[in-house]
């Protein structure tokens, strides 16, 4: 029940974004680059700028799809290690950006909590295609 749970909340995520915004203006990547230059970190700044300020219609592509892909994924169960693991490491790369923002911290902390205990409960034998499927016994 926790993974369907996690998996609304990324859909959520996905659902909200101004896509139009994210794709056409820039406007999501705009936000994080402005967060990332001010940031008190280096290796943020550095990594930002290596990274993603480099492609940023790539990465609002990357960003806004990999949480339709996480959603999906553990709402419906598919492929349920994995996207624990990168909606894992999403969250943290969030919450190490956003690491000023107490709101953020509180999201991204919890989701990624949720993801460890899905990783260890290995919540894709439950209620899901991984398991009808047999994968990941």
């Amino acid at each position: 029940m926790l993974r369907i749970g996690l998996g609304l909340w990324w859909l959520e995520s996905w659902r909200h974004k101004d896509k139009k915004a994210w794709f056409e203006r820039g406007t999501g990547i705009a936000w994080a680059a402005d967060v990332a230059a001010k940031h008190r970190w280096s290796v943020v700044r550095g990594g930002f700028d290596a990274v993603v300020a480099p492609r940023p219609r790539t990465m609002a592509y990357v960003v806004v799809y990999a949480e339709l892909a996480l959603g999906l994924g553990l709402i419906v169960g598919l492929l349920t290690p994995l996207a624990l693991v990168g909606g894992l490491l999403l969250n943290l790369f969030y919450l190490v950006l956003m690491i000023h923002d107490w709101a953020e911290q509180g999201q991204n902390s919890m989701m990624a909590l949720i993801s460890v205990v899905g990783l260890f409960g290995m919540s894709w034998q439950t209620w899901s295609l991984d398991s009808a499927f047999g994968l990941f016994q």
